[in-house]
């Protein structure tokens, strides 16, 4: 790989640890490097060699496929075109430590619809705090819920939801990919402490409710890719003012 390409792929910000090494027995290199390799499967061998510094590559690969997601999203991007060097650097960097193609994607579209004509938009960093702290369960019951509730504008023109997205038990199993009542209600109740859902699972009346606030809809949005506003993205026409 050229030294350019190198370079351009420390923006991982994950610099060689071999001076370090200096300072630590081999016998302690070897024990932690085979309890990392238990412990990291399916990354294990690279992982397992996190003190030897090959973690490098296993990220650099993730960062790649990350980057290839957001140009198959926006295609070659005119030159007037740019993202904020913070945002490019927080996607990448949170982007890297998956290996999960669905993340990758998703963290492609944000990088994606981080660019504008002059570079210095930075409002997608609300939204890499957000995604990063999800789990794939968090990501597929928001996925679901943003594309299957029923949408509004108000007149002010911002969307909304027009009605409660009601879901059975079933349903709610299907989409998690998951049996685990228990684990399932705590991820809603995060979904909900961040503001991304409204209520969750009622334990007294047993309704399972997963609409989406309009900050999950616009970072449903964004993380396809799409620069503009969730009406335009959605297709909705604003309701006429009262």
């Amino acid at each position: 790989m050229p030294e350019s390409e190198n370079r351009s792929l420390d923006i991982l910000g994950i610099k060689p640890v071999g001076e370090s090494l200096l300072h630590v027995t081999q016998a302690s290199v070897d024990g932690a490097s085979s309890f990392l390799a238990k412990i990291c499967l399916p990354a294990a061998e690279e992982f397992g060699l996190l003190l030897q510094d090959k973690v490098r590559a296993w990220r650099a690969n993730n960062a790649v496929h990350v980057v290839e997601a957001a140009q198959a999203k926006f295609g070659n991007p005119p030159v007037q075109m740019h993202a904020h060097p913070r945002l490019v650097a927080s996607i990448i960097d949170h982007g890297s430590w998956t290996d999960d193609p669905d993340f990758q994607t998703i963290w492609g579209g944000l990088l994606a619809s981080s660019c504008s004509l002059d570079g210095k938009d930075d409002s997608n960093l609300i939204f890499v705090n957000l995604l990063s702290n999800l789990t794939g369960i968090q990501i597929r019951v928001l996925a679901y819920a943003c594309e299957q509730c029923n949408k509004k504008v108000s007149p002010f023109g911002l969307i909304g939801r027009a009605s409660d997205l009601q879901i059975d038990e079933a349903t709610l199993y299907e989409i998690t990919g998951s049996t685990d009542l228990h684990r399932i209600d705590r991820e809603l109740d995060n979904l909900r402490g961040l503001e991304l859902i409204h209520n969750g699972i009622d334990m007294r009346s047993k309704s399972i409710e997963i609409s989406p606030t309009s900050l999950a809809l616009n970072l449903y949005v964004r993380c396809q890719g799409f620069v503009g506003s969730p009406v335009t993205y959605f297709g909705i026409r604003p309701t006429e003012p009262q």
